[in-house]
């Protein structure tokens, strides 16, 4: 039996048993280790809880977990506990790594699969000037100078001949930028919906495709140099009827799947069957026409279709056998490292001087292009480190450059050991360079009590399903869009990211109707509908956002910094149904504080208790629809005012405003000066308004304790149909009674009270925060003016 992990390049034998695979036990006489199956069950048992272990000590640190999963290799291999050889030979012995090997195989297989299952192919079909700019020179540049650092080398001094050996393979490996690899980094320093992460995903696409390119040249001249035409045209016919059996034969037959599967339905278990035994068949079938495995079911991958239904439901059933699976990948690089076979350190310089090399030339060939399209120097340079992070794919190859023996123990124990410095070092340095959030700085006040009746309103409605579109409808309508001051609408539809790698912030296009719509045209085609009723009074422009549920919030802010976004309006996390039950999510929660903030402009949170849905009816009939606002001081209250205000104005709506005071100061909650001369004048306002209408009302409430507010907050629910609140109070004891049902954070004590289960009222709720970040201001309450800036 061969065994690759031999160091030298004779063959190694290992004789065994066939019928050694379970043992009898340990009462019986057998040594458990001594037999296939309670040896393999015990050595993955190990790596779990050793790779477990370093990535536990290694995460407050923010490395990423293949660090942790090849130190854990590095440990249980000869560097470290493998230096006792009774150890390594008991139990990592020689016969039983083959199966390790064949199993860890087996999970990369999958992993690639799914990779290419998560492409988009419009990425390389389609890609952006600026994806394109990058790709190329992040390829061919930092491949140029290494090639030029390498024949220098080589004609100045003489190298070792295994050095020689590796050194072109090594250039194309340090050259490329590989698409699982970035995706997966990029996840995991939630970035990978921000802009850097949208441009270094598709960069890295045109770069796999540049290497792809070369060794598919490289290899064609090495069949024309070494074998014979008919070898030659045998393996490209081969080859190439592959794939046209791929595109041809299985790419119908997934989309059929996909026409066939009705949205929000599962996938039937029979494709995913099929669709698992064509992996294995297709990497059968390229392993016997002479490509390799994980390329044939890289192109299977590539051809099914990505996202819901079918690549995500593939995702999903596959995902956890490839994380269960990755950590022996990774292990057995470990078990390959030997640290003491470094001897020679004028290999080790060369080695590192090339990489070096190749490193600079790829930030070079990544900052060039978007210095030139005018990129800050911070953001290029964050770009720049992330093209050059290694993972899983180089190891890979760097593995079967080791069983070719194409490169030594030596060399390959010096080239992981860089795969994981330059990763690991790269990590925290694009956590300090690049940061989404601190773009998300608005340069105004983009606050409805800072703009004026005549200015044009611009909202970003988000939208989880089509439960939110009615509650989100009908507040626009009381709003009071008029022709002079209409309201821009965005519709932002958040779908959570799966069955891809990459996210996407797209604008939706109208075209045809078709008879298998998304839930997103079914969305879209509500808002569009709306727009149309009442014509002149909204312009609406729909986009789409799929991402991940921890990184969704970058998706809102940024966009609606880009659209100038007065007030953002996000669903509750909980969603009221007419049966009566609550519908909980963390993920929309997480989202709603995110937003919350980071957001450059002020932020809605709206209840949906079912009464928003009949305003329509409400405004166009002869009864009033009453809308209270709940006034207790501070910037989100007079925030919520200006709001209610604007609503007023409506011919069919009555407003109430209920100010809390207490005995004494008169003030329910603390304050600086200048917020309570803000709170005097908003209110100021809204007396001259009682004076104009007699629809316009001013009541205050004197409460002693928290149970007083309770009482009054809570009786609101069956008079009103609208309740409208701040979000954030300054303390008072008062304020400190009411805490108590501030558990989650997202509301407020007030908030929070109103969304509780005893609330049971029928008005929807809306909880206001203003903007509370201003480029050049560190409070902006304590300033109506922006000093001037210079740009």
């Amino acid at each position: 039996m061969n065994d690759s992990y031999s160091a030298g390049l004779e063959p190694l034998y290992v004789c065994q048993y066939l019928n050694q695979i379970n043992s009898r036990g340990l009462l019986f006489g057998d040594q458990p280790l001594r037999f296939s199956v309670p040896s393999f069950l015990f050595q993955w048992s190990l790596i779990s809880v050793i790779t477990y272990f370093v990535q536990f000590l290694l995460k407050p640190v923010g490395q990423p977990l293949i660090i942790a999963q090849i130190f854990g290799g590095f440990i249980l291999g000869p560097s470290i506990l493998g230096q006792n050889v009774a150890f390594l030979d008991e139990v990592f012995p020689r016969k039983s790594r083959l199966v390790l090997d064949t199993i860890s195989i087996f999970g990369f297989i999958l992993f690639i699969f799914l990779i290419g299952v998560k492409i988009d192919p419009s990425m390389v079909l389609r890609p952006s000037k600026k994806a394109l700019a990058v790709g190329i020179l992040g390829f061919f540049l930092p491949f140029g100078l290494a090639a030029s650092a390498v024949f220098l080398l080589d004609r100045f001094s003489a190298l070792d001949k295994n050095i020689s050996r590796a050194l072109p393979h090594i250039l194309a490996m340090q050259s490329m930028t590989a698409f699982p690899v970035i995706t997966c980094f990029l996840d995991e320093l939630k970035i990978l919906n921000s802009d850097i992460g949208r441009l270094a995903s598709s960069s890295s696409v045109i770069c796999d495709v540049c290497l792809w390119s070369f060794i598919f040249i490289k290899f064609a001249a090495d069949l024309a140099r070494t074998k014979s035409l008919s070898v030659i045209i045998g393996s490209l016919l081969s080859g190439v009827l592959f794939v046209i059996f791929v595109i041809k034969v299985i790419r119908p037959a997934a989309l059929w799947v996909v026409r066939h599967t009705r949205e929000g339905r599962p996938v039937k278990e029979i494709y995913i069957f099929l669709t698992l035994v064509g992996v294995l068949s297709t990497g059968f079938i390229g392993e016997a026409i002479g490509i390799h495995a994980t390329v044939a079911s890289l192109v299977l991958g590539l051809v099914i279709p990505d996202g819901p239904p079918l690549g995500a439901a593939l995702v999903e059933t596959l995902d956890c056998f490839v994380t269960i699976l990755m950590p022996l990948f990774f292990t057995i690089c470990g078990l390959q490292m030997d640290i003491f076979s470094i001897q020679n350190l004028k290999n080790f310089g060369v080695l590192q001087l090339v990489i070096f090399v190749a490193f600079i030339g790829k930030i070079m060939g990544t900052m060039l292009p978007l210095i030139f399209c005018r990129m800050p120097i911070r953001d290029a340079l964050s770009l720049g480190l992330i093209m050059n992070t290694k993972g899983i794919v180089e190891i890979a190859f760097l593995n079967d450059f080791k069983k070719q023996d194409i490169m030594t123990g030596e060399i390959y124990t010096i080239m992981i050991i860089s795969v994981v410095t330059i990763t690991g070092v790269i990590s925290p340095i694009v956590k300090i360079l690049y940061d989404p959030s601190k773009r998300f700085v608005a340069y105004k006040r983009r606050t409805l009590l800072h703009s004026t009746n005549n200015d044009e309103l611009r909202i970003l409605a988000c939208v989880h399903s089509q439960e939110n579109v009615g509650s989100i409808t009908s507040l626009l309508r009381v709003s009071n869009p008029t022709k002079t001051s209409p309201i821009s609408l965005d519709i932002l539809h958040l779908v959570k990211l799966m069955g891809r790698s990459s996210s996407l912030l797209v604008a939706h296009r109208h075209g045809r109707s078709s008879l298998n719509r998304t839930e997103s045209e079914h969305i879209f085609n509500a808002f569009k509908k709306f727009e149309q009723q009442d014509s002149g009074l909204f312009v609406v422009h729909c986009y789409k956002a799929i991402s991940p549920y921890l990184t969704m919030h970058n998706d809102v802010c940024s966009l609606a910094l880009e659209k100038r976004t007065i007030l953002i309006i996000l669903p509750f996390h909980k969603l009221y149904t007419f049966e009566e039950t609550v519908k909980s999510s963390y993920a929309y929660r997480h989202l709603n504080k995110s937003v919350l903030e980071r957001a450059p402009c002020s932020v809605g949170i709206l209840i949906d208790y079912g009464s928003l849905n009949n305003s329509h009816q409400a405004i166009t009939q002869s009864s009033l629809y009453q809308v209270v606002v709940l006034f207790f001081g501070g910037a989100d209250d007079r925030e919520a005012l200006a709001y209610a205000l604007r609503i007023s104005e409506h011919s069919s709506v009555r407003l109430t405003l209920i100010r809390f005071v207490t005995s004494g100061s008169g003030d329910i909650v603390q304050g600086t000066e200048r917020s309570k001369m803000l709170d005097a004048e908003i209110l100021s306002r809204f007396n001259l308004r009682t004076h104009e209408t007699e629809e316009v009302v001013y009541e205050e409430k004197m409460v002693t304790n928290g149970r007083d507010v309770i009482r009054v907050a809570r009786s609101t629910g069956d008079a009103y149909n609208l309740v409208m609140v701040g979000r954030r109070h300054k303390e008072s004891p008062i304020m400190d009674h009411l805490a108590k049902w501030n558990q989650c954070g997202e509301l407020g004590s007030i908030g929070e009270l109103l969304a509780d289960s005893e609330y049971k009222g029928k008005a929807s709720v809306l909880v206001v925060q203003q903007q509370i970040k201003v480029w050049g201001l560190k409070d902006p309450e304590e300033s109506t003016h922006l000093r001037r800036i210079k740009l």
